[in-house]
């Protein structure tokens, strides 16, 4: 049985004529398909056809632009894409991060700390650590690594650093020292903390919890 032309149920008369609206030539098509615009020489061609333009604001991921911050150690004008940068600390060269990682990860917040003195911390340090160890029942508060599984006590992360405290006129070092601004973190996560890589509202929220 033939289901050619008129045999076929979806039959609908056959094709129809129009007037491609590129060159004006007169084509054929099935009005059953997708209703016809252009002819098959200017769809074989395609020049008609335009890239989007996705250059600067006009891309969908446009975020603004190269930024510029300051140089967490020398203090110079680093222009960069915001990608570029990690977390909150923005460094213009490796000299000046392999310095900043070796005064971010000084005492407490180096891999290999177990405790020790509160020199570098002031006054308060000591007792609000043990505090906090205590209330994160010697766990990671984001991981819930233990003090067993990671062979040592977790480190102690200060939320807002001790040298925003340092820095300002109206605040000294020991006033960093509160429950509410440090938080148990396992190395991997301290490191992910001190990278910007996990906010400060979720470390606060993690403590509430």
């Amino acid at each position: 049985m033939s289901f050619e032309d008129e045999a076929n149920p979806n039959y609908r008369g056959g094709k129809e004529q129009t007037v491609c609206r590129i060159c004006g030539a007169e084509f054929d098509y099935y009005p059953s398909e997708k209703r016809g615009l252009y002819c098959p020489d200017c769809v074989e061609n395609g020049s008609w056809q335009h890239s989007p333009d996705v250059d600067g604001p006009s891309n969908p991921q446009w975020n603004g632009g190269k930024v510029e911050r300051k140089c967490e150690i020398c203090d110079i004008i680093i222009e960069r894409y915001p990608s570029d940068f990690t977390g909150d600390v923005a460094v213009c060269s490796e000299e000046c991060r392999r310095t900043w990682l070796s005064r971010a990860f000084t005492g407490s917040g180096h891999p290999n700390w177990k405790g020790g003195g509160n020199e570098s911390y002031g006054t308060g340090w000591r007792r609000v650590r043990k505090r906090a160890l205590e209330r994160d029942d010697y766990a990671c508060v984001r991981c819930s690594r233990t003090k067993e599984e990671l062979g040592r006590n977790p480190d102690v992360h200060h939320i807002v650093p001790v040298r925003t405290f340092a820095e300002s006129d109206a605040h000294e070092k020991a006033d960093a020292h509160f429950l509410e601004n440090v938080a148990s973190l396992c190395i991997a996560c301290h490191r992910k903390a001190e990278f910007g890589k996990i906010s400060k509202t979720v470390l606060r929220s993690l403590i509430a919890d």
